[in-house]
């Protein structure tokens, strides 16, 4: 029963050493800006039903690439990708 509390006592002191680094990280809400919302090569979907613009809240396309033969890909507001280019004008 010893050995169980020491291990469990460690796993404590690890976990409390873990949550010190994260909250001392100055990278962790990085990229927080950098969703499609703010980005250059987001476009807004406007709603084409006005009794339900609801259902087109945060939804968009992303006009970074060519588009398929399905067209631009549709995302979201808070999606991300590696290709994020920083719009001063949303932000």
């Amino acid at each position: 029963m010893q050995e169980y509390q020491k291990a469990y006592q460690k796993d404590l002191r690890i976990d409390n050493e873990f949550k010190n680094q994260i909250k001392d990280d100055p990278w962790i809400h990085r990229s927080e800006g950098m969703r499609c919302k703010t980005c250059i090569w987001y476009v807004p979907k406007i709603p084409t039903n006005p009794t339900k613009p609801q259902d087109y809240r945060g939804l968009g396309r992303c006009r970074r690439h060519a588009p398929t033969m399905n067209g631009y890909p549709v995302v979201w507001c808070d999606d991300w990708c590696g290709d994020h280019r920083i719009d001063e004008n949303k932000v």
